[in-house]
């Protein structure tokens, strides 16, 4: 039932909001926060697909021309990750968006309203005056925050993302209700295809995995949101020949240079049905990600081309930061290991988008 009536919030607006986190799932739908009235958080984090843009490598800004210039991550489990924080020199971990600049939820929620390629606002007082366009928004921040907190820009616009943080933080966003958590409860049985695919995704010296992927690494542990929540440069192909992204370098506030090209270790839960992926959305089949991997095992050419271009992969754009340790661990995986790692990886998803899986 509470699914049900997750949904039926989704696709229904409320006339008023009693609490915090119904509050927050009104924002997130609304259009009117944004320039042109035509995005929200939604647009790029779409409730059918994931919470992920599944439209293209980036997403469509405000204004219908401007680009992002990374893909929109799935918000799905979001909430647990941990605050940006450093674990030791060069070692970072944590964070909202894919260079962690966003310290947790509410931060992040209110980082696309002011993006000028995104929802375009000039400022948060402009936000703020279009949430006193809604009799029911002031009402609602009134009973939930303090009287006339929207009648101040700061208190006001801060209150937004706290509301939309609250939303993004229900249990319906982590349900933990895949075929592999049923799996852990003894409540289903993996095939024999995605149990080898297990087996390889937790073996250091098959595919080394683990060592990114899991946050937990007693393999049986409930609630493995399948990231450490570190920071890697992987050598992820350019889209183009555009430059590269510099990752967490490109934040004004980190100044070391062993940080270039770095970007989080995304969730895995959800991964089959919330592509296109890497930071920059290059690749569109979840096959590609796991030969692009490969490729750090076996030199030879069959394992050098991207199948989704028949061309070289392309020498890694930021090279002298490569995590070569991490990536070259474990060993060249055949055909069929790699058919059953993909397996696995699709026992990740979310039971309310097991319709979305494709064979």
């Amino acid at each position: 039932m509470r699914a049900v009536l997750f949904w039926f919030a989704l696709v229904s607006p409320a006339a008023a909001f009693d609490t915090l986190e119904e509050l927050g799932g009104g924002l997130f739908f609304d259009t009117n926060l944004s320039l042109n009235r035509t995005q929200n958080c939604a647009s790029c984090h779409d409730p059918a697909n994931g919470f992920v843009d599944s439209s293209g490598p980036v997403s469509v800004g405000d204004d219908g021309v401007s680009l992002g210039t990374r893909n929109a991550p799935t918000i799905t489990y979001a909430a647990e990750a941990p605050p940006f924080e450093q674990l030791d020199e060069h070692v970072w971990r944590g964070g909202q968006f894919w260079d962690g600049r966003a310290a947790d939820l509410a931060a992040q929620a209110g980082g696309p309203p002011l993006n000028p390629v995104e929802m375009a606002m000039p400022d948060k007082a402009s936000v703020v005056a279009r949430l006193r366009e809604n009799l029911d928004y002031v009402d609602a921040f009134d009973l939930l925050f303090a009287p006339g907190v929207l009648d101040d820009p700061e208190a006001g616009f801060a209150a937004m993302t706290q509301a939309i943080a609250a939303f993004e933080s229900t249990p319906e966003f982590a349900p933990y209700d895949s075929k592999y958590d049923l799996f852990l409860r003894g409540e289903a049985e993996l095939s024999e295809l995605e149990e080898i695919g297990r087996q390889i995704f937790l073996s250091p010296e098959r595919s080394n995995c683990a060592l990114c992927h899991m946050r937990h690494m007693n393999p049986m542990a409930p609630g493995e949101t399948f990231t450490n929540y570190e920071y890697h440069n992987i050598g992820v192909p350019r889209v183009g020949d555009g430059a590269p992204d510099w990752g967490l370098l490109s934040r004004d506030d980190l100044k070391d240079p062993a940080l270039g090209g770095q970007f989080k270790v995304p969730t895995l839960r959800n991964v089959a049905v919330t592509g296109p992926y890497m930071h920059n959305g290059v690749f569109t089949d979840l096959r590609s990600v796991v030969q692009f991997y490969n490729r750090y095992q076996c030199p030879g050419p069959p394992c050098q081309i991207n199948p989704e271009t028949g061309r070289y992969w392309g020498d890694p754009p930021i090279p002298m930061t490569l995590s070569v340790s991490e990536l070259t661990e474990g060993r060249m995986l055949g055909r069929f290991e790699v058919d059953a790692l993909v397996a696995f990886l699709k026992t990740l998803t979310d039971a309310r988008y097991e319709h979305l899986l494709v064979d």
